[in-house]
This record gives C-alpha cells, structure tokens and sequence, in this order.
C-alpha cells in the first residue's frame, strides 16, 4: 500500500516558479508531520521543521532549507482545496474498508475563526464519518452563499456508500438528499423537523395512531445515572401524506430517550422522529441513531479539542479551508496507527519526542 504522503505529490504546485526556494513534497511532508506532532500556526511548523532538520534530511531534500512560516502560509493559502480534498478521498478509499452496514454520519462544522469581522462569514464545511473504520471520509465546504442543503449531495457524490446507513440531521431531511444516497446504493436515516412542510405532523400521527412493527429498548447504568433508549418502527405509512415522494420510505422511527441522575434526582425525557429507507428491525435503527453522535464525539469534538481547530485564525485564501484538511489528515493517520493504545493527544505527544512512532504513523 501506498504512503499517506504520496497521495498529495501530484497536486498543482500553487506557487510561482520565480518563488519556488523550495520542493511541494517536502512542504507538505513538513507539514504534515509537524500538525501531527501539535502545530497549529504556520509559525509553528517553521519551529517544528527547524527543531527536526536533521532528521528530515534522511528523507526529504531541502534544497534551501527549512521554508519559513510565510512560504507554508502562501502554499496553503493558494493550493487548490477541491484538488486538495480529491487527493484526500483516493487516499482514503485505500485504507478504508467497506463495510456492509456502516453507519456513515454526515453532519456540519464551522470554523469559527475564519471568520473576518463582518465582510466575511466564517468557513463552514460538511463532513463525512465512518463508524466502522473510525475515519473522516471526505468533507465539502459550503458556499458563502449556500448552506449545509447544498453542499450534502456533492459530499454524496463522491463518497463510496454501497451497503451503508447514512445518518443526516434535520437540514438532511430532504426529498434529493433521500432519493441520492438510495442512488449510491445506501439507505437513508434522516431526523424529522418542522423544515418539510406536513411531515414532521404526519409522522407524529403515525407514532400516535399506528400499531408499532419493532421495538427495542437499551438500558446504561454508570457514571452516578441510568439511561433509556427506546427504538420504535412503524411500517404503516397511511398518515404520511405523499409517502411516495421519498425514496424507498419503509418505515416512521420514534426514539425516545430519559436520562436519570441519581445525584439530583433529575430526570431528562427526549423524543425524537425520523424517517428511513432500511428495512433493519429496531436494535439496527436504534444503535444507527446513537452512531451518528459518533462525528460529534470522535471527529468534531477531537479537531476542536485536541487540534484547537475553533482558534484558528486562519483567513487568507484557502488557508482554513485546506488547513481543516490537514487536521483530518493528521487525525486518520493517528487513528489508524494501532501499535499503541493511546489517546490521539497522547498519540501526537509521543509523536513529537519519538521519531520513530512519528515514521511508523507516517507510513503507516
């Protein structure tokens, strides 16, 4: 196989030829393995490249040294970010494995400090994560002029989906949403709100009046509280009104979710509808509803937390936009290095004082 490396050599060089001190590949090797390591600026990598010159030297040329931290802010802010991310989705179509019945959660983030006063809006981008294979699929930025409706079916388009159960919140619950991802040979599970006209109504009817098809219940007790989940499925879908409109609709889904803290004795009820395409019983609707959290918890939340990816100030050109993808890069390559059990950030310490770790994440 491949390194993850090699799939970003034949990107577009974006800077002149007058102003090439330095080699694309040994940029983005530098880069790369610095973010790993714990950069954020482009200060920083600078830092981290000088602080590791000899060791670098093993493997890339370095024609002029180490670039400065305005040359690495120029490469990015001029790469290519569509280019960028086709190269990241080869990349990950290689180490990915095909699952059948992933649940692929599709879900939106912004980048909060891309934003420029108020001539610019900060850079909100959509992503794509595996539950089976832990990865960050692919991402789509959202047009300033756009929202999150817009951008789902390109990420659509280019992911490969066969066999999957793809989660979207309520912005996905569309009627061309629904009928793409049946297209790319998955099913759909969409959360309902009041965003399509008669059907959040319809469905809270049909939950109301129709005689359930499957049920399944799962109960946690830990951490000082006990939690409840209930999945129930209703085939009958007589109260929905123009039913046929949505691709391969099968069945209503009510979750209904209370959470009890023994500590204070409060007690949290939620109930939540969806709609689906699949044909699973509840446990496979209900355990697909809970996995879509999981690109809150194991992409958003580790890019914000462990990469402070929400501080970035990045605003020139393409920077935030192609500077999230790095971040996604460096994050599946840590995932994806199984020697040891460790936390991604205690992954990215031992990284930076182990060149050895740092190759074999590398290269992995």
């Amino acid at each position: 196989m491949r390194t993850a490396i090699s799939y970003f050599t034949d990107l577009t060089d974006p800077l002149v030829d007058r102003s090439k001190d330095h080699l694309m590949e040994d940029i983005l090797f530098i880069t790369i393995a610095a973010v790993i390591c714990g950069a954020e600026t482009w200060n920083d990598i600078e830092n981290y490249g000088k602080a590791k010159e000899s060791w670098l030297k093993q493997y890339l040329r370095l024609p002029n040294g180490i670039p400065s931290h305005d040359t690495f802010n120029r490469f990015f802010s001029a790469l290519d970010p569509d280019e960028f991310e086709q190269a990241f989705l080869s990349w990950i179509k290689d180490i990915s494995e095909l699952t059948e019945g992933d649940v692929v959660s599709i879900d939106g983030k912004t980048l909060r400090g891309s934003r420029d006063g108020n001539s610019k809006r900060a850079v909100h981008i959509v992503s794509a994560w595996s539950k089976a294979n832990q990865l960050s699929l692919g991402q789509v930025k959202v047009d300033e002029k756009s929202n999150e409706i817009t951008a789902i079916p390109k990420l659509l388009e280019v992911l490969v989906l066969k066999g999957c159960l793809v989660t979207i919140d309520a912005m996905g619950c569309q009627r061309d949403i629904a009928a793409k991802i049946i297209e790319k040979g998955a099913d759909y599970l969409l959360a309902v709100k009041g965003n399509q006209g008669c059907l959040e109504e319809d469905a809270a009817r049909t939950v109301r009046f129709i005689k359930p098809a499957s049920e399944w219940i799962e109960e946690d007790f830990g951490h000082g509280r006990i939690e409840k989940r209930k999945c129930t499925l209703y085939n009958d879908l007589s109260f929905i009104d123009n039913a046929s409109a949505w691709k391969n609709l099968t069945a209503i889904v009510k979750i209904e979710a209370s959470r009890y803290i023994k500590s204070s004795g409060k007690e949290e009820k939620e109930v939540r509808l969806y709609i689906t395409s699949s044909q699973k019983n509840a446990e496979v609707i209900g355990k697909g509803v809970r996995s879509h959290w999981g690109i809150e918890n194991n992409l958003h939340w580790q890019l914000d937390i462990s990469f402070n990816e929400d501080e970035s100030r990045k605003r020139e050109g393409y920077a935030a936009q192609n500077f999230s993808t790095l971040n996604r890069i460096a994050l599946n390559l840590i995932k994806h290095e199984q020697s040891k059990k460790r936390s991604v950030k205690g992954k990215r310490l031992d990284a930076g004082w182990d060149n050895d770790f740092l190759l074999k994440i590398l290269t992995n």
